[in-house]
């Protein structure tokens, strides 16, 4: 760990690489790991303070799980671009700051964007300003296959979960217990699955600044993003949260369970899979399909949003990436 940090802040590339990494984990803790746990406050099975607390601290530990889950996905995400190019660490700056920038836009207006998918986006947007064919098709599909597997599996899985829970009788507490525990999984797998998406920036930018190439994500890395990720989530997770469980749905307890157990299937067996794919589409989706009100105005929004995030991650990564490569970092 220690060489790794002295080579990243052995120059200013290096080090705009880590700091904004690191700052696009805390605003995706803002922004996608409160999805996790959205219904489960809606429905009052928990209190915004013990919701937010549960997500923080189940985040953490599905990002630990990543060290023997997680490698399939990072090696999709590693596989997206091409940054081997001497200027691969000005692209892949340009990259990251194209995420915060756009995340933290719809953090402002509640809009619950997804930082994995503006990370792919941003990613292929900086490389194709390095290589006109710096983009892997392959990747590229498998980005592709992720987002209509998980958007499906989530919307179709809320649909039948909360159509089979309707036919058992049992009592609230029940439910209330149920969805406190599929809240919880939900948490664990958001954190398995983005973790090592950016944890694999890191182990890319390793290489890029002369601390020595690796193809596996280190302990400690892990560690350390999923300590960034949580921070996010306990410190800013109540804006999305009010959005998503409070506005755009009305559900009761039987369908918030409903809905974080599509949503859990869904992010597992995509990460599986290595499925590079995005908690908010996923649990947002299963919350549409579980609920038994849906405000279309909010949900139009949303899914404009998400519409935006790959042409404009991607478009801005581009013309970053070309403005550094202007200045002698």
């Amino acid at each position: 760990m220690q060489a790794f940090f002295e080579a990243a802040f052995s120059s200013s590339l290096g080090a705009m690489v880590v700091v904004i990494t690191l700052g696009v984990l805390f605003v995706n803790g803002w922004t996608d790991a409160p999805n996790a746990i959205a219904s489960a406050i809606a429905t009052r099975a928990l209190t915004m303070g013990q919701g937010v607390l549960m997500a923080g601290i189940l985040n953490g530990l599905g990002g630990l799980a990543a060290l023997t889950l997680g490698d399939k996905v990072a090696e999709t995400v590693l596989n997206l671009g091409n940054f081997s190019a001497d200027a691969g660490a000005a692209a892949l700056a340009a990259a990251m700051l194209a995420v915060i920038l756009w995340a933290v836009a719809a953090w402002w207006f509640g809009i619950p964007t997804s930082e994995s998918h503006g990370l792919m986006a941003a990613l292929m947007g900086a490389s194709l300003a390095l290589s006109a064919g710096g983009i892997s098709l392959p990747a590229l599909g498998r980005v592709a296959c992720g987002l209509i597997f998980s958007v499906g599996l989530g919307y179709l899985g809320g649909m039948g979960f909360s159509a089979l829970f309707a036919k058992i009788g049992a009592r609230p507490a029940f439910w209330r217990g149920g969805q406190m525990v599929s809240a919880a999984l939900m948490a664990f797998a958001h954190g398995l699955q983005d973790t090592p998406k950016f944890a694999s920036i890191l182990l890319l930018g390793k290489s890029l600044w002369g601390a020595g190439a690796s193809e596996e994500l280190p302990l400690w890395m892990l560690l350390l993003c999923s300590a960034v990720m949580s921070a996010g989530t306990l410190l800013g997770g109540g804006r999305i949260i009010r959005k998503v469980g409070e506005e755009m749905v009305v559900m009761d307890q039987r369908q918030g369970f409903a809905a974080d157990l599509a949503g859990t299937v869904s992010l597992l067996l995509s990460t599986l899979q290595g499925l590079p794919v995005s908690t908010t589409h996923a649990k947002t989706c299963a919350m549409m399909g579980a609920a038994g009100q849906v405000d279309r105005k909010i949900a139009g929004s949303m899914f404009l949003a998400w519409g935006l995030t790959f042409p404009i991650c991607g478009g801005l990564a581009f013309l970053l990436a070309k403005l550094f490569f202007l200045f002698p970092f």
